[in-house]
């Protein structure tokens, strides 16, 4: 079924217009949900506020968990599949504080929701709006359709972690909103970042500068640079040292410091071979200086592709309803973001990608309005389609 026949059925009709006589409530419900404070880890009010507006979307068995995530149900005919839709509740910390410094809500300026704390949110306002528009206009899909808001994005995946416990033996897929599809991702990077700790003897400089912790940390980060990784590789695959941190004082020689290490492959045996030349060279690097290392995790995304991901259902429909939106979307198959839980499981996922809106992170930050309606319009073609066991047809 092309896009524009689902678009013309009665359903589809009823779910639209339900979308566009709600654009000044989606409007306000992220100006709400955004202005609160919701640092990863730290998402409870922001949660709560979302279940509030779930049940008033007319959504069933609404609950937050301990994570917290916020879920509730579209029921379907049968509860033995579910289709889920994720959003993002935590926004990064520097987001909090300009939240903090601010100490006013979101405004409307024009076609723009500014302030922080809007662009995260754009998402959970667009997937409860599209949400509430089935809900009004009556659908009933062959399965459960669930729409969660996840916890600790920013921190581990946290929540999405908690959400695929829950669901992975009945899923479908997996829809992570990220935008309104100007990319679609049908795979997942796995992106792995070590903290390298190093450990030698202190000393004043007039006691003689080896063993030095500093020419460990040199040693090693100067040949974890010169493997191939480093400048490029197979399968998208990269490799960084960012951070390097040692010593306070000029005269003193530091008894510890650290270095960070970011490893990222769309190949998992890639990654793990990586990550054992380092092993080599840290061991090379003690026996020639006498400085010890520990690798540890900071925070470890799985990545993964699942066969035929790309000629999917789920894929397909997402690209046609994208085109069917003016847009030319970008399919690729290096997502990192929630969909990464799900994809190194072998379970299917899409990430709707795309611009929000800008200055993320920053004092001025903003949600594209557009975005926001096209997000929620992408969102509920989306669950119609597959809710309804239609085949993807021709754009």
């Amino acid at each position: 079924m092309p896009v524009e026949e689902l678009a013309r059925s009665e359903t589809g009709r009823a779910v639209l217009a339900e979308l566009e006589s709600r654009q000044e409530e989606t409007g306000d419900l992220l100006i709400g949900i955004g202005s609160i404070v919701s640092p990863s880890g730290a998402e409870h009010d922001r949660a709560a506020a979302a279940a509030e507006a779930m049940r008033q979307a007319g959504l069933s068995n609404v609950r937050v968990t301990e994570s917290p995530n916020v879920i509730g149900v579209l029921p379907g005919r049968s509860s033995e599949k579910s289709l889920i839709f994720v959003s993002t509740l935590d926004d990064l910390k520097t987001v909090a504080e300009h939240q903090r410094a601010a100490d006013k809500p979101l405004q409307r300026q024009g076609e723009r929701i500014v302030g922080p704390g809007s662009n995260t949110s754009l998402t959970t306002a667009a997937m409860i709006a599209a949400a509430g528009a089935l809900v009004e206009a009556g659908f009933t899909p062959q399965y459960d359709i669930i729409f969660a808001g996840v916890a600790q994005e920013e921190t581990g995946l946290v929540g999405m972690r908690a959400l695929y416990e829950d669901y992975k033996d009945r899923a479908a897929g997996f829809v992570d909103i990220l935008g309104d599809g100007e990319t679609i991702s049908y795979g997942a990077l796995g992106i792995h970042w070590w903290r390298v700790e190093a450990s030698g003897p202190p000393g004043h400089t007039l006691r003689g500068g080896l063993p030095n912790v500093n020419q460990g940390i040199a040693r090693a980060v100067d040949r974890i640079l010169s493997l191939p990784a480093a400048s490029d590789g197979p399968r998208v695959t990269r490799l960084n040292v960012a951070i390097l941190d040692s010593g306070s004082v000029f005269n003193h020689k530091p008894e510890t410091g650290w270095f960070s290490l970011d490893i990222r492959s769309l190949d998992a045996d890639r990654i793990a071979a990586i990550e054992q030349d380092v092993d080599s060279i840290l061991a090379e690097v003690t026996n020639e200086t006498g400085i010890e290392f520990t690798r540890e995790a900071e925070n470890i995304v799985p990545g993964g592709q699942i066969p035929g991901a790309l000629d999917s259902p789920l894929v397909r429909w997402s690209a046609s309803i994208a085109r069917a939106e003016g847009l030319d979307p970008e399919l690729n198959a290096a997502g990192s973001a929630n969909l990464n839980v799900a994809i190194a499981q072998g379970t299917p996922a899409i990430g709707l990608g795309g611009d929000r809106g800008g200055e993320r992170g920053h004092p001025g930050e903003w949600a594209d309005i557009s975005v926001l309606h096209g997000t929620a319009r992408h969102v509920a073609l989306l669950a119609l389609a597959m809710g309804s066991g239609f085949e993807p047809g021709e754009d």
